[in-house]
């Protein structure tokens, strides 16, 4: 079945993993996930920001709960997806390890502006 694209350039992205998943559902919160963590958004990034609901209120709201069903509950194997998400940077010119240097993404973690954030205990960060 199809699924709903990702907006913009990112469904070009998100297709190039539709057959590490097996369910509609799982292809549709991949592209969910992906677009809220790269969308710009006001506040931090939680489930309901990337959903872009209100924080406590926007909890409930059907977007919400679907997107918590992907990464917590339904059954895809994140180590293929993430050797696929290696693969594609390695094939890109753009990412690829070269000569001159190399990209790296550190995503454990960035630092919060300000001294407080709701729901957020406190975070190592390597």
């Amino acid at each position: 079945m199809p699924c709903p694209p990702a907006p913009g350039p990112l469904e070009v992205y998100a297709a190039r993993f539709d057959d590490l998943f097996s369910t509609l559902a799982q292809r549709r919160g991949f592209r969910e996930y992906l677009a809220g963590l790269l969308l710009p958004r006001d506040r931090n990034k939680t489930l309901t920001c990337l959903a872009g609901t209100e924080p406590v209120a926007g909890a409930r709201h059907l977007a919400v709960q679907r997107l918590r069903f992907f990464p917590s509950e339904s059954t895809w194997d994140h180590e293929r997806i993430n050797a696929r998400r290696v693969e594609l940077l390695l094939a890109d010119p753009a990412t690829a390890p070269h000569a001159g240097g190399v990209l790296v993404i550190d995503d454990s973690g960035d630092r919060k502006d300000g001294s407080a954030t709701a729901h957020v205990g406190k975070q190592y960060l390597g």
